[in-house]
């Protein structure tokens, strides 16, 4: 996956917190003007262009200076400060693009350590503006500034992440790596790939972070599992309430996002449980080992040091075939710090205390381990979850936009209906009945409100009989007002199954949003017992290593007294009897030690026998 190098936001209502223009717009009382055109843009219902000139014009005669000093105190959007600059430490080139104005642009270059900006200027002169406006995003969009600022810098799109909240945005949300629409109007929203709904940018810099982490570590830790989930919940509805309104979906590119997330995922389970079965090989060499520490208190065992004592003694000047491969990770470390007592006496004291040491050591290791077990079995089951989840989500969403798909068409046919019927009722004379009843009632609110002369009074009541009189003329076709009739029931059919399949599409879609919740809470979950696993293996390795250190001293405190023994049992036994089975024993033990490293797992009679040769 590309890495996200640039990050693009707009600027009213993003960066700031407010919408420049009409703040300008409340200098020379016209702000609701103003509002009421920046409202059709933000929809999508007026074009850029058009829209900054008509609100442009509305600021002729406004103060440079005014301006300038509004602009200073204009406050920036929650978060803006610390996203821009954590983005920068975190290596993002971050740019501006706006259709305001570089006199409110220069003072926030000055706050933030934004790299460019780009906007459009206000004409003035002597000190007030003209009504004209100028720039690259008078006429040209967005996109194009964009694509010419990464032509330059050596960028591409896939390597940009937009952010903005009106319909002016679109071009710059669409074409980007990924779009997020922030605080948006549903224009936006609908081309967005993922939505913020809160009004602190400090969110939105969360959400970029986490997916240049998901293009850079695909497979670093169940942390990273579902990255996005939660960013795909915060829509519109689809509930029709009348013929006028529109039917919005939740952005489908967001949630395509979320599968190739549950995909990383399996993927990261798949690693993790190779790894962990290679853990339990291990931690079963590590349970083996444990045995070992009771072995060493048996009485044969130190019986057995003192007979091959001098065997050892003679191998050891030899270059070991164990020392020609690779160390084992369960090989003993050389004792640190550790000094034998100088008598017999204080050397089994020390045996008793190392025993006594390395039990309890074992112990917490153990107790380590067991809580390992536990988080990592919670982990996975909820894991399975977390799937199961999102798949009865995704599954709402496909039986959400197939229920759309349906109040689209009835929606089509209904508005297709209505467009013959309005055409019939025209052509039947209705268009000049209602004109004649309108002026009727016009006259007719006169004669009774106003008080007139006779005169203009009789005037105005012959005029409303003649139009009475029209309206007797004109007759409407049978024909045709029995087909309006028709159409019309056609019509209210239409629209009630509008009606009825959007309040199932709406059904879905909160069923929907109810999985992605929970899907969100699962994983939330899953991140904690991930830790506390992690955490818990990490505390038995180092009881391990504690562990093996503990019981190399013992072994050097072993060999001390089976050299220091009396010898006196030699006399019970064959030399030449002993000798042949010390070797057939040594030989055993290569044996079984050429076995280990190919990857068999030991019993704790073959440890032992690895130990009383010191082949490791």
């Amino acid at each position: 996956m590309c890495l996200i190098k640039l990050v693009v936001f707009d600027l009213d209502n993003v960066i700031i917190d407010g919408e420049g223009i009409d703040e300008i717009g409340k200098l020379v009382n016209v702000e609701d003007q103003i509002a009421a055109i920046t409202e059709q843009a933000m929809q999508g219902e007026l074009n850029f262009e058009t829209s900054i000139k008509q609100r442009v014009a509305l600021l002729e005669g406004a103060a440079v200076d005014d301006i300038k000093k509004l602009a200073d105190e204009m406050p920036l959007m929650a978060g803006a400060e610390e996203t821009v600059k954590s983005l920068k430490e975190n290596g993002f080139d971050v740019i501006i693009i706006s259709g305001s104005f570089d006199i409110i642009a220069n003072t926030i270059k000055q706050k933030l350590p934004v790299d460019e900006i780009f906007t459009n200027s206000l004409v003035s002169k002597d000190g007030a503006l003209t009504g004209e406006v100028t720039g690259p995003l008078v006429s040209g969009n967005k996109l194009d500034v964009l694509k010419e600022y990464i032509a330059d810098a050596g960028y591409t799109l896939d390597e940009c992440i937009s952010v903005g909240d009106g319909a002016n945005d679109i071009s710059m949300i669409e074409s980007a790596k990924y779009g997020i629409a922030f605080n948006a109007k549903p224009a936006l929203k609908e081309n967005a790939d993922i939505i913020v709904e809160t009004r602190n940018l400090t969110d939105v810099l969360d959400v970029i972070l986490n997916l240049n982490s998901k293009n850079t570590d695909e497979g670093a830790s169940v942390e990273n599992e579902v990255a996005v989930e939660t960013e795909v919940v915060e829509t519109t509805d689809v509930v029709v309430e009348n013929q006028d309104e529109q039917v919005t979906d939740v952005t489908e590119d967001a949630v395509e996002e979320t599968m190739e997330d549950v995909e990383e995922a399996e993927e990261v389970v798949e690693e993790e449980a190779a790894e962990e079965a290679a853990e339990e090989e291990a931690e079963e060499v590590v349970e083996e080992e444990a045995a070992e520490e009771e072995a060493e208190e048996a009485e044969e065992v130190v019986e057995e040091a003192e007979e091959v004592v001098e065997e050892e003694a003679a191998e050891e000047e030899k270059p070991k075939k164990a020392k020609k491969s690779k160390k084992n990770k369960n090989s003993l470390p050389e004792p640190v710090d550790f000094v034998l007592a100088d008598t017999p006496e204080g050397v089994r004291a020390q045996k008793d205390e190392k025993e006594e040491l390395i039990a309890q050591i074992a112990d917490e290791r153990e107790s380590f381990n067991r809580e390992a077990k536990e988080q990592r079995k919670i982990r996975d089951e909820l894991n399975v979850e977390l799937k199961e989840n999102l798949a009865k989500a995704i599954e709402f969403r496909d039986q959400r936009n197939e229920i759309n798909k349906e109040v689209e068409e009835n929606k089509k046919a209904r508005n297709q209906v209505n467009e013959q019927i309005k055409n019939l009722e025209w052509s039947s004379g209705k268009r000049d009945k209602i004109k004649l009843e309108n002026e009727i009632k016009k006259i007719d609110k006169i004669i009774e409100t106003r008080v007139l002369d006779i005169k203009k009074e009789n005037q105005l009541v012959k005029s409303a009989n003649d139009l009475r009189k029209q309206l007797s003329d004109i007759k409407e076709d049978d024909k045709v007002k029995e087909e309006a009739q028709e159409l019309k029931k056609q019509s209210e059919e239409y629209h009630a199954k509008v009606v009825e399949l959007s309040e199932k599409a709406q059904e879905a879609h909160e069923q929907m949003l109810d999985y992605f919740r929970k899907t969100d809470e699962i994983r939330t979950a899953a991140d904690a017992a991930h830790k506390k696993f992690i955490q818990a293996r990490k505390s038995a390795s180092a009881k391990h290593e504690d562990f093996k250190m503990v019981l190399s001293e013992i072994h050097v405190i072993n060999k001390a007294l089976g050299s220091n023994r009396s010898r006196k049992r030699k006399s019970n036994k064959s030399e030449s009897s002993h000798a042949k089975g010390s070797r057939e024993e040594k030989e055993k033990a290569e044996i079984i030690f050429d076995k280990f490293k190919n990857g068999k797992k030991l019993s704790t009679e073959e440890l032992l026998l690895l130990q009383k040769y010191d082949i490791n």
